[in-house]
């Protein structure tokens, strides 16, 4: 039952909106999702109240530094891979969550803010591994990417995670109104109407190859069976 932890420090890197896509990927490919919301705006929790029901996908509003373990001990039995959203800021509770993840994963847009916000959870990470020996696999992925367009900025920030040796997803988050107009409507990708939304097919693809990529870095325990693939998802 991997933790995976979604987290930077600056707000709108584009957090919220991988772990919705990540969570409703996994879901749609068989897998057990139970998501803790702990960011104080609560998207999360806002979509889930709009979406179908979903026996594989379930959501923890209201997480904080004191509910954070007994969440995830309740949950262990019925969740395949949990997904924390942590709140964009620094807090108590992001030194807790990552202390109880088996992957940190850092949303970054193409500019120096964003950056700087990722450069706060990877000083940290170094420092509970420096400090108290706790090593916490982790790495970027590069958020609202333009799919037409390679930024200077996008470009400066890809040369500064090179420097330090940062772990970079293979698969960035590109720019689609799909990923926008999921959180409005609820459901996922595959519940959503063709000829109302732009590329969805494209955004669709997006999302898959990016849960692919993430389902190889923290695969399930080999004790556990592999999903049903007649199981349906929203």
């Amino acid at each position: 039952m991997p933790v995976i932890t979604f987290a930077n420090t600056k707000g709108g890197a584009g957090k919220t909106t991988a772990v919705l896509l990540l969570a409703t990927e996994l879901a749609q490919q068989g897998y057990r999702v139970t998501i803790l919301d702990a960011d104080p705006q609560q998207w999360i929790t806002r979509w889930y109240k709009l979406s179908p029901p979903n026996s594989l996908i379930g959501v923890i509003p209201y997480v904080n530094t004191s509910t954070i373990e007994r969440n995830i001990a309740d949950s262990r039995e019925t969740t395949d891979y949990f997904i924390v959203d942590l709140p964009g800021a620094r807090t108590s509770l992001l030194a807790t969550a990552i202390g109880l993840s088996d992957h940190v994963l850092i949303p970054i847009q193409g500019c120096a803010m964003d950056a700087q916000g990722g450069a706060n959870v990877l000083e940290l990470l170094q420092y509970l591994e420096r400090r108290a020996g706790i090593r916490v696999a982790h790495s970027v992925v590069l958020t609202r990417v333009n799919p037409m367009v390679t930024t200077r900025a996008l470009l400066a920030v890809k040369g500064l995670l090179a420097q330090r040796q940062v772990n970079v997803l293979n698969t960035p988050i590109v720019e689609r109104a799909a990923f926008r107009d999921v959180f409005d409507c609820g459901g996922s990708l595959h519940t959503m109407d063709e000829t109302q939304v732009s590329n969805l097919d494209k955004a669709r693809e997006n999302a898959r190859m990016f849960a692919d990529e993430m389902v190889m870095r923290v695969p399930l325990p080999v004790r556990q069976t592999k999903p049903r693939r007649n199981r349906r998802a929203a």
